[in-house]
């Protein structure tokens, strides 16, 4: 790697204002917070965000010349790794021949078929820009078909920032300990009924209630931004079986799992088919590109093929597009998802091991690729569990972990993701800066002063 580790960078001399801060103080007068998505300011763990130059296969490397392997990989859309150098071709070329033109382009019917052709459950498709979008389309078009109102979502699921959607939200809500936000009627959200993950006789008390009233249920098929928190046996397909009894819809909002957890996502991992998907992230390779789509019937209600609107003027870009082309193709390459589980499973095992072996009390997930440490000695099932961890000692991993060259999400309440570029000696030097962090968080709990100061 070139550049120096940020310890190495503290031990080479007296305390010098860095690239970074300089960076964020000016972002902070041009921009809320300094930041252009709220986890990334750092304020769940504190301290100054990291500004990055580039990136290069797991490796970042921000404006002060600090390597960092990346686990963070854009929140998960660099599954192939950074600047992967088929994607950065296929990009190239697209924008050699024009960034952008409102009309049609073979290139979106070509992605539209890879989708169709990999996802279990997408008969038709329609490109948007991100995954707010893909959501909020999907709810929408549950409701035209149904003739209802009512959407169930679960506690600590997150689905963009779309008004009616932004109820007892996670990812950065859940870091910010806000339900919801200022700004949203409360009209807009009064038919969203909010359940327990991972609780089905809730979702029965729920539909014996309204079920009549209920358009769909959205949710995450694995639980990505409360941390990751995989569905118990029989959730989904409880689901499921609810949405038919009812005549409502099911949709998975894949925008994590999508092409991530299985080459036809969370659904082909536990055999699920919901009636509408909405993808995103990796969909994308690291453009923003999103995704929803289902049965064929359903998506003909889409406008111009039918009454429910829905637009966008650089839906399907033809640079998002191609990265999304190559990265599906790429994925479709012998072993890739079995590597992937592989080293996931290796770094899983190795920092469960590390903080067993420093007597950190902490709770692992996993699914495929994507992995949370819960510093919490619960097993983490739904919201509830999830906020049980104690955020003040992943801050103190997290700038542990920092300091010996490791970029882990600013929050407790986010995922790992491992890409294709993560080799066995990567994963290895991670376990063993986990150790040595472990070790702090270790002695910070068992040190009075330490633990005042960190109060």
């Amino acid at each position: 790697m070139s550049g120096m580790t940020v310890r190495e960078v503290n031990e080479a001399g007296p305390r010098t204002v860095t690239k970074s801060e300089s960076a964020f103080k000016a972002a902070q007068d041009v921009m809320p917070g300094g930041v252009n998505s709220p986890v990334r300011a750092f304020g769940a763990v504190g301290g100054t965000p990291r500004f990055i130059g580039k990136g290069s296969g797991a490796v970042v490397t921000d404006v002060d010349g600090n390597d960092y392997t990346d686990y963070v990989g854009s929140w998960g859309p660099m599954i192939l790794g950074h600047a992967e150098e088929r994607v950065v071709a296929a990009i190239n070329k697209a924008a050699a021949r024009g960034c952008s033109f409102g009309a049609p382009t073979e290139a979106e019917t070509r992605l539209a078929e890879l989708i169709i052709a990999r996802v279990p459950s997408v008969e038709m498709v329609r490109l948007v820009n991100s995954g707010t979008e893909a959501a909020m389309s999907a709810v929408r078009l549950a409701r035209a078909f149904t003739g209802r109102d009512a959407v169930v979502k679960f506690e600590g699921c997150y689905h963009g920032h779309a008004d009616a959607l932004l109820v007892q939200a996670g990812s950065g809500l859940l870091t910010f300990g806000t339900p919801s936000s200022p700004g949203v009627p409360a009209g807009t959200t009064g038919d969203t009924f909010v359940l327990p993950y991972n609780d089905p006789q809730a979702a029965e008390r729920l539909f014996a209630r309204h079920g009549e009233r209920i358009a769909a249920v959205l949710v995450e098929p694995v639980a990505g931004n409360m941390g990751c928190v995989p569905p118990r046996d029989g959730f989904l397909g409880y689901l499921r079986g609810l949405c038919d009894k009812h005549e409502a819809l099911l949709v998975f909002d894949e925008v994590m799992t999508g092409f991530r957890v299985a080459p036809g996502g969370a659904q082909e991992l536990f055999g699920i088919e919901p009636d509408l998907t909405c993808m995103g992230k990796v969909l994308g390779g690291g453009l923003p590109m999103a995704a929803y789509g289902g049965r064929r019937d359903i998506m003909e209600r889409v406008s111009p093929a039918g009454p429910v609107y829905q637009a966008g003027t650089l839906s399907g870009n033809p640079l998002a597009t191609a990265a999304g082309i190559a990265t599906l193709e790429a994925l479709a390459e012998e072993n890739v998802y079995e590597t992937l589980e592989a080293r996931s499973a290796k770094l899983a095992h190795g920092l469960a091991d590390a903080a067993r072996h420093a007597g950190v009390q902490v709770t692992h997930n996993r699914v495929g690729s994507m992995l949370c440490t819960f510093f919490t000695h619960r097993p983490v099932t739904d919201y509830a569990s999830a906020t049980t961890s104690d955020v003040r000692a992943y801050a103190r991993f997290f700038h542990a972990m920092l300091d010996r060259g490791v970029y882990l999400a600013p929050s407790q309440f986010e995922c790992m993701f491992v890409s294709t570029a993560h080799t066995d000696e990567l994963i290895e030097s991670t376990v063993a800066a986990a150790a040595g962090a472990f070790a702090e968080v270790a002695r910070a709990s068992t040190d009075p002063i330490g633990e005042r100061m960190a109060t």
